[in-house]
Order: C-alpha cells, then structure tokens, then sequence
C-alpha cells in the first residue's frame, strides 16, 4: 500500500510570519494538530500543538507576541505519495513523529500522513507498532 492510498489528501499551512493565535485559530478551525509552514513554495518547518503550548508558553515573550517560525519543529520531515506506507511509519517511529506533509514526484506537498490514517486504513499491525514506538517517552 502507498501513501497516496492512505493520507489526508489536501493540506492547510501557514508562512512563517503568521501569529501564533492565528496558527492555533487554524487547527482548531481544520480540527487538526499540525500545520505545515511554507516559505517561497518550500516547506521549513511544522507548527504542532506541542510546539504551541511547550515552545510557545516556555519562552518570555509569551504566545501572543510570537509567529509561527518562533516556535515550528525543524528541520521538516516528509514522505512521498509513491513510498510505501510502511517506509513512511518507520520513518514516523525513528522520528517520533505522529503526522508527516506529503510530498508528489513534482515536489508539492499534497496532503498530510498521520497515525490516524494508518491506524484506519493499513494492516492493525503496522499501525499497532507505529503506536507504541511513537508513543514511547523521549528521552
């Protein structure tokens, strides 16, 4: 099975001068909890909602004042439409990662992969180990 077959197609995202509040507006807007950042029809990083409420809070300037690029993940992971499902969870799982832009062969992202989708639409044993390893505590 491909990504293509199992991810999210379409994706919201948001340049790197967006307000944070307008970033979490987004998310709870699309219901979801990722959002890539783009800057000149290239992607540079990803908002999460942990990055919201850990990076966003932590700092002393407040979440109020900060943009998207303050507080995105980087350097950006990825998958492909033409790469297996399976090479794209274990990329997941070493990343520790839950959600993944999708790319096509012209470089566009196209949509987003997440453990959700996996857990809907691939084997119950890919998905099962995807969990646990993405679950596990950092260290």
């Amino acid at each position: 099975m491909k990504v293509k077959d199992v991810m999210h197609k379409g994706v919201v995202w948001v340049s790197p001068g967006t307000p944070l509040a307008a970033v979490a507006r987004k998310m709870r807007k699309e219901d979801i909890g990722a959002v890539p950042v783009g800057e000149n029809d290239r992607l540079v990083g990803m908002v999460t909602d942990r990055d919201i409420c850990c990076r966003g809070f932590a700092k002393r300037r407040g979440p109020g004042k900060m943009t998207a690029r303050q507080v995105m993940s980087k350097p950006i992971l990825y998958c492909r439409t033409s790469q297996s499902v399976a090479q794209a969870v274990r990329l997941m799982e070493r990343k520790k990662v839950r959600r993944l832009p999708v790319i096509n062969e012209k470089k566009r992202m196209v949509g987003m992969l997440s453990l959700g989708d996996v857990a809907q639409k691939a084997k119950s044993s890919l998905s099962g180990q995807a969990i646990k390893a993405v679950s596990a505590h950092h260290r």
